[in-house]
């Protein structure tokens, strides 16, 4: 099979860099390993570097100023060869096996991704030598109005967060269209990449395994989003809006862009409730009738989430400590 790269953007993960390294190296199909340190505080250069097995196949480089995920992982991609590129958070892990079953020569695709148990680090050490295993089901195809759909929220999928897939890509795919992360983005890169290589014909395929391990953390970036990432990110299905699209393609991503205006804006005036208090706040918006619906929206969600469910007759379950990516 065709050798990969696995790409790692890292900023202050020292304590998990070694780990997320070393489940790189130990995959025979992978010929190189390149980690961007993204101008940590911290020691997380020297951590990687401690993973390395003497196959020369890992380089870590550091960016002298803050690039961000998406810039961090394109610099990466530039700095590799391999004809597959996977990309690797530095708090997660590969489970052995992983790209065996990902990267079938047999078949037909552009991305080929698998599903992610999501545990909390205390449980990160449980995987300790788990290979990838079977989830059920069989190999099947997204397309984009799938794929988008599947990021969508609703009370039936609280969590709609397809984009959080980790697939091999094709490298001659990416260049073939010119695609690559956006780097001013820091939330929601990866489902914009994603959505962009389907619109340019991207074949994506799903096995049903799981190989990848997720670590949950709350100061994570994707738990700690600032308005101006949500902003990008509806910006982004805006520039992809004013292409050529179908009649269910433009349906979904309007749906997907309203909900995360809906955000948006719930974020901005929260920030600026906080900074200014309610009343400045309420007054600095009082020309934006949208955003102070949308943040309504948002504050009514919070506070009568619980209230919803004493009506049904349910109550509000903690969030479980380990969970699968949901694949509708």
């Amino acid at each position: 099979m065709d050798k990969v790269c696995v790409v790692i953007a890292a900023m202050n993960a020292q304590s998990t860099i070694a780990r997320a390294v070393a489940s790189a190296l130990a995959e025979r199909e992978v010929a190189e390993v390149i980690v961007i340190d993204d101008a940590s505080r911290d020691a997380t250069a020297a951590a990687a570097q401690s993973a390395d097995d003497g196959s020369g196949r890992l380089q870590v480089h550091r960016a002298r100023a803050n690039l961000g995920p998406a810039a961090a992982r394109n610099l990466a991609i530039a700095r590799s060869k391999a004809p597959l590129i996977a990309v690797l958070d530095a708090d997660d892990a590969i489970l052995p096996g992983r790209f065996a079953a990902l990267a079938d020569p047999a078949e037909d695709w552009d991305m080929s991704a698998d599903n992610i148990i999501f545990v909390s680090e205390s449980e990160a050490r449980d995987f300790t030598g788990l290979s990838a295993f079977a989830t059920g089901g069989v190999a099947e195809r997204l397309d984009f109005a799938r794929f988008v759909a599947a990021n969508i929220s609703h009370p039936a999928r609280p969590r709609g967060e397809l984009g959080f897939l980790k697939p091999v890509m094709r490298r001659a795919f990416l260049e073939r269209h010119g695609l690559a992360y956006d780097a001013a983005m820091r939330l929601g890169e990866d489902f914009d990449l994603y959505a962009r290589m389907l619109l340019a014909g991207a074949r994506f395929r799903l096995v049903a395994t799981c190989g990848y391990v997720a670590i949950e953390r709350p100061d994570s970036l994707s738990a700690n989003h600032r308005a101006a990432d949500l902003a990008a990110l509806v910006a982004a299905d805006d520039r992809m809006l004013a292409g050529k699209l179908g009649t269910e393609e433009r349906a979904i991503l309007t749906a997907h862009r309203a909900q995360t205006a809906q955000k948006w804006h719930h974020r901005h005036f929260l920030d600026a409730k906080r900074a200014t208090g309610l009343v400045r706040a309420l007054v600095s918006h009082r020309d934006r009738p949208r955003l102070l619906v949308d943040a309504g929206l948002g504050v009514a969600r919070d506070k009568f989430a619980p209230l919803r469910a004493w009506f049904a007759g349910t109550s509000v379950p903690p969030a479980p400590r380990r969970r699968f990516l949901v694949i509708p």
